[in-house]
């Protein structure tokens, strides 16, 4: 493993004493068996000041959870899909505004659900094409079958557009999705969905290479990312976390053993949306990537304008007023969404310490990060827990770092 540069958190403006009462409420959360693990990762000014780690990574084997235990980081994925197309824009290869079906045929003529049940759901065409933007802000009309909302969801889930699953490859799982209606006007509202996969293949289509070589040649290895991947080599299974869910009576219940795992041999479709598995020292440097306008260590992925880009926000307003929200990875209220990440807009009405222009996103298995340019910090968190509404861990976490900050 990579090593770690440290300082004392009074070096750069925290403080060691504020900082201890994460030891505290991480175990608050294990002890009460809530929670298998958590390992948290504080950075400012380009170093590491705070890592530590306490539970356990596998709660039937007794083992303890480490530093560089390997965590499923499902949509955290996602915003290094989002650094792959934009490294493709950079190239001129395509504009934001540009319809994906350019790349895409089958995204032509698509319908929008406006209601109806069953196999009679009533659509109107579409106003206008799909394009990368509304791909990287969720606004593209997509959806996810988990949802369970509308009937759209259900035509997901019983035609198979899981890309969490191993049923086709990541071309013909897009085409099943174009087949199917949108459930809003392109650019009219807000929806988590599978845009990142989307995103994925388009990234293979335009680049001519398959996208888990793309992002390995040109995102994760060129950041020393090297236990970061779509699968755990067997070398390293041993340093695999276990996945739980909650009981009803707020237990644990196992949902997936890591010597058993799906994510313990090579996958045939690779998620932009939710696949990659990682530790925090890994998408940490992802994190001092971004905070560096692109560049780490030498390497520079994407120009500084880029990233700014990114980071700002692309919505109307914020999410609460692009429609109805649909999905709890974030508050709506005072975020917005920039290329591939949340983006806070007002901390009073989000309701939560942070700054405006802070851009974070998470993962299904309650996983959360944050970074900070005007605090030029950066914020790791990474546990085991599906889903990642059950308990509000991250944001408890948001108020023990900045509350650190003494500066």
């Amino acid at each position: 493993m990579r090593q770690i540069s440290h300082c004392r958190p009074e070096e750069v403006g925290l403080s060691s004493a504020r900082l201890a009462r994460v030891d505290d409420w991480m175990r608050r959360w294990v002890d009460s068996g809530r929670l298998p693990c958590l390992v948290t990762m504080v950075a400012r000014h380009g170093r590491v000041v705070d890592l530590r780690c306490y539970g356990r990574a596998d709660v039937e084997r007794n083992k303890p959870v480490a530093t560089d235990t390997i965590f499923r980081i499902y949509s955290m994925t996602k915003p290094l899909t989002s650094v792959t197309i934009m490294m493709l824009y950079e190239e001129g290869r395509f504009q934001l505004d540009d319809p994906i079906a350019r790349f895409l045929p089958c995204f032509r003529n698509m319908r929008v659900y406006v209601g109806g049940m069953g196999g009679k759901l009533d659509t109107v065409p579409a106003q206008r094409d799909i394009t990368f933007r509304d791909l990287l802000t969720h606004t593209s009309g997509l959806t996810y079958g988990f949802m369970e909302s509308n009937p759209v969801d259900a035509l997901y889930r019983e035609r198979g557009v899981d890309f969490g699953l191993p049923d086709g490859n990541l071309g013909e799982l897009v085409e099943r999705a174009a087949a199917l209606p949108l459930i809003a006007q392109p650019g009219r509202e807000w929806n988590y969905s599978i845009a990142a996969d989307v995103l994925g293949h388009l990234v293979a289509v335009i680049s001519g290479q398959s996208f888990e070589r793309f992002l390995q040649e040109r995102v994760i290895g060129p950041l020393g990312m090297v236990d970061t991947g779509f699968f755990v080599p067997g070398d390293k299974l041993g340093r695999f976390a276990a996945n739980y869910g909650p009981t009803p009576e707020g237990k644990l219940q196992l949902l997936d053993d890591p010597q058993t795992s799906r994510f313990g041999a090579p996958r045939r479709v690779c998620s932009g949306g939710g696949g990659l598995v990682s530790t925090a020292a890994d998408f940490m440097r992802f994190c001092q990537m971004m905070l560096n306008k692109g560049e780490l260590d030498g390497t520079r992925l994407l120009g500084r304008k880029t990233v700014s880009l990114m980071t700002a926000n692309h919505l109307g307003g914020d999410m609460a007023a692009m429609g109805q929200a649909r999905f709890s990875e974030s508050s709506f209220e005072g975020i917005g969404f920039g290329l591939g990440f949340s983006v806070m807009l007002d901390p009073a009405r989000a309701q939560i310490m942070g700054t405006p222009g802070e851009y974070a996103w998470g993962g299904l298995a309650s996983t959360a990060f944050w970074v900070d340019p005007a605090e030029d910090m950066a914020v790791v968190m990474l546990t085991q827990l599906v889903p990642s509404s059950t308990y509000p861990i991250r944001r408890e976490l948001r108020v023990l770092t900045y509350q650190a900050l003494v500066d």
